[in-house]
């Protein structure tokens, strides 16, 4: 009998992701396997990992889906896709790999399959929607004090749900909980893309289950937390677009990326003309509408929005490609970078120099925004973080009860730049500083480029963490586990030694904000102040519930604005704004 030809090798997508609400905080992953030709998953992967930081967490994905691959053929090539710059560049090879909590997973993962048969591509969040939504289901799983459930799971449902409900040319994008870089909890020092910090244990970590799904895989071959999926005929793969969830699904919680659920109170305004359907991120990389329903006031940030739209989708701040009009929208648009939406009929506009940009965004943050002209000019509150301290990097509670720490020789530097971007810009009337030393220093250099005195105003301080003061959060949690885990569920909780709750720091800083409305209406303010208290004027303006706090990355030395109404009202017209650092 002639032999048999040898099988030939399957061809995988392994799409994967991992998110932390803290960082480190409850932490969990998600990842599919992909048919390449059709998009069908065929093994989803979750599970929810107790307290670890957000890169742990994207490795564990990254692990998970590459040994779902291996169970499906051992022999298979595979194609790995995902948001996380630092995975792919440091598994390409592009990058070396320094932490050591990073060495062993990247080991592990690199062993899962011969050398040369995975490579690796860096996509947008909003290409990466299906594993984004099973990393939420294992966190929410875990918030529950259960593991992750696949015969619960409608990841594949929604991903698929969403692509339906986007507006032609554009696909409804990830809303990612977990980190999109090193995200602090709220009131700790920290910054954009710190070095991650150890793994933590964590109560109520879920055991990982395992499902077979229509007889394609048999589940106990996948391993623990995965399971075979089940065909929707649905692609996760090539979405590229507005960052929204569809109308009805999980409504969790984003950090800094993403808008609002339905029927939130969202930021940026959608495009002229349009029916409420579309809006823009606050914060993001990659552009995030919120869905349909949602009530979103003013701009974000740089990107003008589009004129003449149906109500599809308008700008997000520092997005790459975002701003422009939506596909088929008659209108023209600018974004970040001038590029209009891909097949949209408008006109884009050329690069812009910094200094253009500068101008353009404080016309956008200084307009009138909806507000009827009989209102006249609103108050605008331009909000500062101070510039970095030695806390910053290593990302300790610093408040108002702490060692009030100067500027680092960086944080010096990113004063000098924001100055030099809000000069350029032209709109500040008036400088108002907390009286720590952090933003007096940062409001010195500042004022002085702007030919402005400062004022300090008290009600602008940083939070009072208690006997926290000084500790990573990770030192918090080794010391004061049953205060933390208070902490973060109640806004009336204290730090431990008698700190000040969120709740306390929100009646103080709506106190402030109704003070300075009152002494600067119609002018356009700095305030120069700390992550929480900036946290706080945009989850005021917003109307957002407390624990919104976690949910919102701010980076030091950036930016973000407010504009306040006559009638009471407020619009957020930026945030997390940091385009003048780079």
């Amino acid at each position: 009998m002639a032999d048999q030809a040898p099988r030939p090798a399957r061809e995988f997508v392994v799409e994967a992701d991992g998110g932390s609400r803290g960082n480190p905080g409850p932490a969990g992953y998600g990842a599919v396997v992909l048919d390449p030709v059709t998009g069908e998953a065929l093994v989803e992967a979750a599970e929810y990992l107790g307290v670890v930081t957000n890169n742990v967490a994207e490795y564990r994905g990254l692990l998970a889906g590459l040994r779902a691959a291996a169970e499906l053929d051992p022999d298979a090539t595979v194609h790995v896709r995902m948001d996380s710059k630092l995975v792919v560049e440091q598994m390409s090879g592009r990058w070396k790999i320094k932490h050591p909590d990073m060495k062993p997973l990247a080991a592990e993962a690199a062993r899962v399959f011969p050398p040369g048969r995975v490579t690796y591509e860096w996509i947008p969040r909003a290409s990466n929607k299906h594993a984004d939504r099973l990393a939420n289901e294992a966190m929410d799983a875990g918030a529950r004090g259960e593991a992750w459930s696949p015969s619960d799971s409608t990841a594949e449902l929604d991903a698929a749900a969403a692509d339906r409900a986007a507006p032609a040319g554009r696909t409804a994008g990830s809303r990612r909980t977990g980190a999109a870089s090193a995200v602090a909890p709220a009131g700790t020092e920290g910054g954009d893309g710190g070095e991650p910090a150890p793994d933590g244990g964590g109560a109520a970590a879920g055991e990982p289950l395992a499902r077979a799904g229509r007889g394609r895989v048999d589940a106990a071959s996948l391993g623990a937390g995965t399971r075979a999926a089940t065909s929707t005929g649905a692609s996760a793969t090539g979405t590229s677009g507005a960052g929204a969830p569809a109308t009805g699904t999980s409504a969790t919680g984003t950090s800094g990326a993403g808008a609002p659920a339905t029927g939130a109170s969202g930021a940026g305004a959608p495009a002229t003309g349009a029916s409420g359907t579309g809006a823009s991120a606050i914060g993001t990389s990659g552009a995030g509408a919120p869905a349909t329903g949602t009530s979103a006031t003013g701009t974000s940030g740089a990107g003008a929005p589009a004129t003449g739209t149906s109500g599809t989708g308008a700008s997000a701040t520092g997005t790459s490609g975002a701003g422009a009009p939506a596909t088929g929208a008659p209108g023209t648009g600018a974004s970040a970078t001038g590029a209009p939406a891909t097949g949209a009929p408008g006109l884009g506009v050329a690069a812009e120099t910094s200094g253009e940009a500068d101008v353009r965004a404080a016309k956008v943050v200084a307009s009138p925004g909806w507000g009827p002209p009989d209102m006249g000019a609103p108050a605008t509150f331009v909000l500062l973080r101070h510039g970095e301290t030695p806390l910053t990097p290593q990302k300790r509670f610093s408040g108002s009860g702490g060692s009030d720490p100067s500027l680092s020789p960086v944080g010096r530097e990113q004063a000098e730049r924001v100055a030099a971007s809000l000069a350029r810009r032209g709109t500040i009337e008036a400088v108002v500083a907390s009286p720590l030393a952090s933003t007096r220093e940062t409001a010195g250099i500042v004022a002085a480029r702007l030919g402005l005195e400062v004022a300090i105003e008290e009600g602008l301080r940083e939070t009072d963490f208690g006997a926290w003061e000084g500790l990573t959060f990770g030192e918090v949690r080794e010391r004061h586990t049953a205060d933390l885990d208070a902490w973060l569920a109640s806004p009336d909780a204290e730090p431990t030694g008698g700190g000040e709750s969120f709740a306390d720091t929100g009646t103080r800083i709506a106190a402030t904000r109704d003070r300075l409305v009152a002494a600067y209406a119609g002018r356009t303010v700095l305030l120069v102040s700390h992550v929480t208290p900036i946290k706080t004027f945009v989850r005021l303006a917003l109307g957002a519930p407390p624990e919104s706090l976690f949910r919102m990355e701010l980076s030091a030395a950036s930016l973000s604005a407010v504009a306040y109404y006559a009638d009471g009202g407020a619009s957020v017209r930026l945030f997390n704004e940091t385009s003048h650092l780079r």
